[in-house]
């Protein structure tokens, strides 16, 4: 009896054993605490400006010119080669002259018809004037010898001119150089059909030099004629002074840079086209306080750059905008939206957001710090992210 009557209870026990289990297991879980993230600090300071700008040039001559016949034909010899040294009135090339040579023969033989005209005229009109002092002719037939002398000592005027004009063209069949220089390029080879004015050498004349290189728009209102400018050879590392001679008006088509000149002097200038490393004074910063961060401080947020700054009483972080100006070696120039003191976090920005809060993390292998600017700077910090539900 006792068994039998025990056994509904205890049945009944194990249903509500079992709806208690249930519902301990659709209970929703206690939410753990996200981990623990490290990140380092620095603390906000100015510094000196490090770097200079640089830019790499190219040893050119101040006059650069394209030579050219000044007249059409065939090249049948090409003297000049490139890198060669030519004086003023040495010959660089010739063209076939047979041509021109015919057309001065041809001029000449006009200017002997036209010579023998003039001199007939002269001899009919010396003849006429006698008949006209003995009154055997009218002054108006008198008048009218006189006309055919003037005419035919035009066209032997004409005729001199023509023969002139041939003789020249025949030497401009020979391209000399008017002004020593360097031969720097070569344009046309014998056997090539050139028109009038095609250049067939290009020569750089002999004394004053240029460094030429080009800087970006932003720069370029910077550079003014005569300031100064520290040019270094790339291979021997000499360093030469110059002074800018000329800035571009315009930026060129394809680059969008303007291109400056500067002058350097001849005798100790590297050889032409030699590549230099020029640095502007104008632009030259160096020694300026600046406030510089590392690159993995920055972070992009919405059109420019923010940063990620501790805020010590509530050990939170907040957002805060900068403004990168330049860029000095690996580290960032920020022009505005710091000042010192303030403690910027320098790594693991992209997992935090605003409101984290943050408690200073000493790493156990870390050398005790001498000074507080140094435990900022070289103490990571661990950041707890706040909990959704506050």
């Amino acid at each position: 009896m006792t068994a039998l009557s025990a056994s509904p209870a205890i049945r009944h026990a194990g249903l509500l054993l079992l709806s208690a289990l249930a519902l301990a297991g659709c209970s929703r879980p206690q939410p753990t605490a996200e981990p623990l993230r490290a990140v380092k600090v620095m603390t906000v300071g100015t510094s000196a400006y490090g770097t200079e700008p640089e830019f790499a040039g190219e040893v050119r001559a101040r006059i650069e010119s394209r030579l050219g016949f000044r007249v059409a034909g065939k090249i049948t010899r090409r003297q000049a080669e490139l890198g060669q040294h030519v004086q003023a009135g040495q010959a660089l090339a010739q063209l076939d002259p047979q041509d021109y040579r015919l057309a001065a023969e041809a001029a000449r033989a006009q200017q002997a018809a036209a010579l023998t005209n003039r001199d007939l005229a002269a001899a009919d009109l010396k003849r006429y004037r006698g008949l006209r002092e003995q009154n055997f002719i009218s002054a108006a037939e008198l008048e009218r010898r006189e006309s055919t002398y003037k005419a035919a000592q035009a066209q032997l005027e004409q005729a001199q001119a023509q023969l002139t004009t041939q003789g020249n063209q025949t030497q401009y069949t020979t391209l000399v150089a008017d002004v020593p220089g360097i031969i720097t390029a070569i344009e046309a080879e014998p056997g090539q059909v050139v028109s009038a004015g095609t250049p067939v050498v290009r020569i750089a004349q002999d004394g004053a030099r240029d460094v030429v290189f080009s800087v970006p728009e932003d720069r370029a209102g910077l550079m003014k004629t005569g300031s100064a400018v520290a040019v270094r050879g790339w291979a021997d590392g000499k360093e030469m002074e110059g002074k800018v001679r000329e800035v571009a008006a315009s930026a060129d088509a394809v680059t969008r840079t303007y291109t400056v000149k500067v002058a350097i002097d001849a005798a100790t200038a590297p050889a032409l086209g030699a590549t230099v490393y020029a640095r502007p004074q104008a632009l030259s910063h160096s020694g300026t306080p600046v406030i510089k961060l590392p690159t993995s401080a920055l972070r992009q947020e919405g059109k420019g750059s923010a940063v990620w700054v501790l805020d010590k009483a509530s050990m939170t972080v907040r957002s805060q905008p900068v403004q990168v100006n330049t860029a000095d070696g690996n580290e960032a120039v920020i022009g505005a939206g710091l000042t010192p003191g303030m403690q910027v976090v320098v790594a693991g920005v992209h997992v935090l957001s605003p409101g984290q809060k943050v408690s200073i993390y000493r790493d156990k292998w870390a050398a005790p710090a001498t000074s507080a600017i140094q435990e900022a700077v070289n103490a990571p910090v661990t950041v707890t992210p706040v909990s959704a539900s506050r």
